[in-house]
């Protein structure tokens, strides 16, 4: 195999610590595979003493195959995940087996148990699980004194309790996570030298895929592992580091050199993936950034179409031409799974999945998209919209009785119907009461003659539920933009029917047509595949749509930091090297009604002419 003569410098390596920085498409897996095989074949090491440490167990699998094709025989070399290795290690020390890995259900069950002593009562529960574990990690990583640590999630108090209450439930029944994994690992190595000079003993020499990614504590293990010889070989571009939010950090790659004095360095600069405009393109962007290694990233010479820019009125008109391009591309023999489409976050896709429904156009999703219409936002309007229709259920009340406050009490409803005549009884008493009742009576019968969208406009400006959100984002420690993001959609999609039944149907015909996606089980070769930019990092596409590419969502509204706004130019640079023939990015307008900016990111690789374009 003819290799580049950065390729053939980093598989060459011999001994000591050597940095190899991969830009995207430039053929990092095949240098890690060449370079096992000539540390066995060339240089004579012992395949026993090798390992490779990637982040999924996937690409460990891959690598794995590649290097005994290459070989022509079964390896002895070690290749597993930061968290197989160190269970492997634990296992041996301890004695451990799968059954002390606590399950992912009794984990959340052990949170949910937890949050319940503290009296939360979170609105979407999932999702407040999941920023509690990633916080729980964060600490444990992190190894942040409980004290100095202040949750974003839950009052701080609350936390403490639910991370204390955790842990010793942990520790009583003998179970571990995945962070416990790493933690003992690295006690295990500060206390037991003997241990550590055994496994120092078994792995002289170590190899790391996608080093951008690694955080502070799975650094530290290493760096003890590879003592005393060093033969440390990282393979990584810090121009995707892209998981802060998951402990990552460049600044250990940018720091690995001022670590090992003296360390090689690689780079792969040849992108063989993208046409020579996109990888252009790319360069102008990343360029922006300040913590980075300089280097200039070149395609093969192969030149394409420019990089497609387009601003639409609005998401609608987005969308449909989108999914009309899209259409005309798999008319035209373009399979399926060459093009994806990108976003931001998971909420991003909602309109452009009903309106590839509304063309019967096949798409899979990589990411579990919730469904807009079952957030306690979306709830909270429809039994609004329920009792305006008539509907006198209980739970209806209990969901906004006091969304916006009207100092009602559960103890008013004793059966399965409420009636006003009976509230008016039970607060006969406090006269204040009559007038919010009076109110809350009114609402409904102006809310049961409004069309969709009229009545969700009165539901948050003229009955106060904006008003609601904003409170309950200030007790959750939340940006209220959230919320309105969220409410934004919900009337966005109302604008679209005459009635609240022939909406109703919309939402239930949506919600079978998800079940059917997520049944249909469709392969990669069958269906375009819709992405957000994280999921989309490691893969590549004929033809990519990045949409929605305005300031707020990318960057993203929480990006105020400089470093945020990095990390949030590298997830952009990412989304953009997924593409090896056409880029086609989409900016809007306006957006819900509001006026939107085009995102920085678009301007910085656009030329002066065609960015007055975008105003």
């Amino acid at each position: 195999m003819a290799f580049s003569e950065a390729q053939r410098k980093a598989i060459q390596h011999d001994r000591g610590p050597m940095m190899v920085l991969a830009g995207p498409g430039s053929g990092k897996t095949t240098v890690i595979t060449y370079r096992i095989w000539y540390l066995t074949e060339e240089l004579g090491v012992n395949p026993g003493d090798i390992l490779v440490i990637t982040f999924t167990r996937a690409a460990a699998m891959e690598m794995r195959e590649r290097y005994e094709k290459l070989s022509g025989k079964s390896s002895r070399v070690t290749f597993g995940t930061f968290h197989a290795v160190f269970f492997q290690i634990l296992k041996l020390a301890y004695r451990m087996t799968g059954a002390n890995i606590v399950r992912e259900d009794r984990k959340r069950q052990i949170l949910k148990e937890l949050a319940d002593r503290c009296s939360l009562e979170p609105e979407d529960e999932g999702d407040f699980l999941n920023q509690l574990e990633a916080e729980i990690s964060t600490v444990k990583t992190g190894r942040i004194p409980l004290d100095h640590y202040y949750s974003a999630s839950c009052p701080d108090e609350a936390f403490r309790q639910i991370y204390r209450g955790y842990d010793g439930e942990m520790r009583r029944t003998g179970l571990i996570d995945f962070d416990d994994m790493m933690v003992m690992c690295y006690e295990l190595f500060t206390e037991r030298k003997d241990i550590l000079s055994a496994w120092q003993k078994r792995y002289r020499y170590i190899l790391i895929d996608e080093f951008q990614d690694i955080d502070q504590l799975q650094y530290d293990i290493v760096r003890m592992l590879a003592l005393p010889e060093n033969n440390l070989f990282i393979v990584g571009d810090d121009d995707q580091s892209i998981y802060r939010f998951r402990g990552a950090r460049p600044e250990i790659m940018l720091g690995f050199e001022k670590d090992y004095p003296g360390a090689g360095r690689v780079l792969l600069d040849i992108n063989y993936r993208s046409t020579a405009e996109i990888v252009g393109a790319a360069q102008l962007v990343i360029r922006h950034n300040q913590k980075r290694f300089p280097k200039t990233i070149r395609s093969l010479d192969v030149h394409g179409k420019n990089v497609l820019t387009r601003v639409f009125p609005n998401p609608r008109a987005e969308n449909r031409a989108v999914v009309e391009e899209i259409r005309a591309l798999l008319e035209a023999g373009e399979k399926p799974a060459e093009i994806a489409v990108l976003y931001r976050t998971n909420l991003g896709p909602r309109m452009l999945m009903e309106t590839m429904m509304g063309y019967n156009l096949p798409f899979r999703t990589r990411d579990q998209v919730p469904n807009l219409y079952d957030h306690w936002i979306a709830r909270d309007i429809f039994a609004y919209l329920r009792l305006a229709a008539g509907g006198r259920r209980r739970e209806d009340f209990f969901r906004i009785m006091n969304r916006p406050k009207r100092y009602m009490s559960r103890a008013a409803f004793p059966g399965e119907k409420v009636s006003f005549f009976e509230l008016r009884q039970f607060y006969a008493d406090r006269s204040y009461m009559e007038q919010i009742l009076s109110d809350f009576e009114y609402d409904l019968k102006a809310l049961s003659r409004m069309s969709p969208l009229a009545a969700v406009n009165y539901i948050r400006q003229g009955i106060g539920y904006d008003r609601f959100l904003e409170e309950y984002a200030a007790s959750h420690r939340m940006q209220a933009s959230e919320l309105f993001e969220i409410a934004d959609e919900i009337r966005e999609s109302a604008a679209s029917y005459r009635t609240v039944p022939e909406w109703e149907e919309h939402i239930r015909e949506y919600r079978e047509e998800l079940l059917r996606q997520a049944s249909r089980g469709k392969t990669p070769q069958d269906a375009v595949t819709l992405a957000t930019m994280h999921s989309a990092k490691g893969l590549e596409f004929s033809t990519v749509y990045i949409i929605d590419a305005v300031e707020g969502v990318t960057p993203h509204g929480k990006a105020v930091l400089a470093d945020d706004i990095e990390e949030e130019r590298r997830l952009f640079y990412v989304a953009m090297t997924r593409a090896k023939r056409n880029l086609r990015i989409c900016s809007v307008r306006t957006r819900f009604g509001k006026p939107a900016e085009v995102s920085r990111f678009v301007l910085e690789y656009l030329p002066p002419t065609d960015r007055r374009k975008t105003k």
